[in-house]
C-alpha cells in the first residue's frame, strides 16, 4: 500500500527515467527544423565532423542529440519512414546499453539505427544481432541507405559466407549477423595461427534482438568446434543392436534406493530416463543385462566388468546408444535429411546443417538410423552465449518481452530494462500465454478455438 502511494506521487523507476531521457528528445526535436534544411552531402559532412570530434577525444553523450537528428533526417528522405520520439526515447536506452522493450510493430529496427549510428562513428564497429540470416540480410538491406547517406558503411555475417567477404563485413562500421555466426567467428580467430586469419576485430558494442531468446533462453547452449578423433565406428553399430532391446523403468524413482532406511524397490527395467537432466541411467538388472549381451557379442571379455577403468569408453558408448534411442527423438530433435542426420534447434525449429552434437551422440543417432557414421569428433574450442555475449565493453537490447526478465537481465548481464511507451494508444489485446498437460488438450482447445472464431 504505501508503495503504491509513494509511486502516485513520484512516479516509478521506469517512468522517472522516462522523464530524464524525455530531455534529451526534445534537444533533438529542436534541431530537426535547422537539419531539414541541409543538402545530402552536408548531412554526410556533419556526420563526418563527428566521426573527427569523436576521434579527437569528444563525449559520445555530447555529439548524440545531432547525430540521432542526422540519422532521424537521412531515414525520412532514404526509406520514407521518420522516427517518432518513442523511438528516440528507445535509441537513447539502447545507446546507454539497456533493454528497450517495445511493444510488437513499433518499429524496434529504425529504432536501433539511432544508438547504432552514434557508436558507429566512434569507429570501433557496432554489431547488430538477429535470431537468423534471413532477418540479418533483410534487417541490413533495409536500413543500409540511412547508413550510406551519412557515411557509415554496412556488412552483412552470413552461414557458409566466403572468408574474404567476411572478413570485409566485420571491417564494415556496422556489422548484422547472427548470434551463433558472431559465436562461432569468435571461436574460430582464437584458433587462429596468424592475425591475418581473424575476422572479428574487437568486441565493443553489440545490440541484440529478440534479447530474451538469446540471452535468456538461449544463454547456455553450448557453441562448440570440434577436430576428429581416434575412435571405432563399428563399435557404434555393435552396440546400437543392444539398445532397443532394453527395458525402460517406468519411473526413474523406482530405480533408486529408498530414502531414510526405506527398503530397496527391484528393479522392473534396465534404464531410467531423466528428461529434465537429459540423462539415461542403467539400472542394477541393466548393468547385468548389457554386460551379458556385451560378452555374447564377445567385445567384454567373460571375467570382466563394464564398469572397469580399462572399460570407461565402453562404457560412454553404451550411455551414447542409450540417449540416441530414449532421449533423441526424430522429426523432434532431429530430422534424416540425404542420408545424413541433421540437428534441429530446439527454440527455432530451424535445421543446423553442418552441426553435430558431441560425445558420441551423433554418431550414435546416426547408427540407430542406419545412415553412414562419421568419425566422431573431439572439441577443441567451446563457449556459451552468455559468456560470449558478456565480453562486450557494452551490451544493449531490445524486444517486445524484456520486463518479466529483469531480475536475471540485471543479476547475469548488469542490463536494465526499459519500458518504451507505444506511439500511439494500445487497442491491441495482448493476452497471457495458455499452457496445457498435454498435447490433446492444446489440439482440442485449438480446434474449439477455431470453432467460436468462425461462429462469430
Amino acid at each position: 500500500m504505501l508503495v503504491k502511494k509513494f509511486q502516485s506521487i513520484f512516479g516509478t523507476k521506469n517512468s522517472r527515467e522516462l522523464d530524464r531521457l524525455q530531455k534529451i528528445v526534445v534537444t533533438v526535436n529542436g534541431l530537426e527544423e535547422g537539419i531539414q534544411q541541409l543538402t545530402d552531402e552536408d548531412l554526410k559532412a556533419r556526420a563526418t565532423a563527428i566521426r573527427g570530434r569523436l576521434a579527437e577525444g569528444s563525449s559520445a553523450d555530447k555529439e548524440l542529440p545531432e547525430t540521432f537528428a542526422l540519422v532521424r533526417e537521412a531515414s525520412r528522405r532514404t526509406i520514407g519512414e521518420r522516427h517518432y520520439d518513442v523511438q528516440l526515447l528507445g535509441g537513447v536506452a539502447l545507446y546507454q546499453g539497456r533493454i528497450a522493450e517495445m511493444r510488437t510493430g513499433e518499429g524496434k529496427t529504425l529504432m536501433a539505427t539511432l544508438a547504432v549510428s552514434l557508436s558507429a562513428l566512434t569507429g570501433k564497429g557496432v554489431h547488430i544481432v538477429t535470431v537468423n540470416d534471413y532477418l540479418a540480410r533483410r534487417d541490413a538491406d533495409w536500413m543500409r541507405p540511412i547508413y550510406e547517406l551519412l557515411g557509415i558503411t554496412v556488412g552483412v555475417i552470413q552461414s557458409d559466407q566466403p572468408f574474404a567477404e567476411k572478413q570485409a563485413a566485420y571491417k564494415a562500421d556496422v556489422t548484422y549477423g547472427t548470434n551463433h555466426e558472431f559465436g562461432f567467428d569468435y571461436l574460430r580467430d582464437n584458433m587462429a595461427f596468424r592475425m591475418e586469419d581473424r575476422v572479428q576485430r574487437g568486441l565493443a558494442f553489440a545490440i541484440v534482438d529478440e534479447v530474451d531468446s538469446i540471452l535468456i533462453d538461449e544463454a547456455r547452449t553450448p557453441l562448440i568446434i570440434s577436430g576428429a578423433a581416434n575412435d571405432d565406428i563399428d563399435l557404434y553399430q555393435q552396440i546400437n543392436r543392444i539398445a532397443p532391446s532394453l527395458v525402460q523403468q517406468e519411473k526413474a524413482e523406482d530405480a533408486l534406493p529408498a530414502i531414510l532406511g526405506g527398503e530397496v524397490e527391484e528393479d522392473t527395467g534396465d534404464f531410467f530416463v531423466d528428461e529434465q537432466n537429459r540423462t539415461v541411467e542403467l539400472t542394477e538388472r541393466g548393468h547385468q543385462t548389457v554386460e551379458q549381451k556385451l560378452k555374447e557379442l564377445k567385445i567384454l571379455e567373460s571375467e570382466e566388468s563394464l564398469y572397469s577403468s580399462s572399460n570407461l569408453l565402453l562404457l560412454h558408448h553404451v550411455s551414447a546408444a542409450l540417449k540416441a534411442h530414449f532421449l533423441y527423438k526424430r522429426d523432434v530433435d532431429y530430422m534424416v535429411q540425404n542420408g545424413e542426420i541433421v540437428i534441429i534447434d530446439e527454440h527455432t525449429g530451424r535445421a543446423m546443417t553442418g552441426r553435430r552434437w558431441s560425445d558420441g551422440i551423433h554418431q550414435a543417432v546416426e547408427a540407430k538410423e542406419r545412415v553412414k557414421i562419421k568419425q566422431e569428433t573431439q572439441t577443441v574450442a567451446s563457449t556459451t552465449y552468455q559468456n560470449y555475449f558478456r565480453l562486450y565493453e557494452r551490451l544493449a537490447g531490445m524486444t517486445g518481452t524484456a520486463e518479466t526478465e529483469a531480475f536475471e537481465f540485471k543479476q547475469i548481464y548488469n542490463l536494465e530494462v526499459l519500458v518504451i511507451p507505444t506511439h500511439m494508444p494500445m487497442i491491441r489485446d495482448d493476452r497471457n500465454d495458455v499452457i496445457y498437460l498435454s498435447l490433446d488438450e492444446k489440439y482440442d482447445a485449438i480446434v474449439e478455438d477455431i470453432h467460436e472464431c468462425r461462429n462469430q
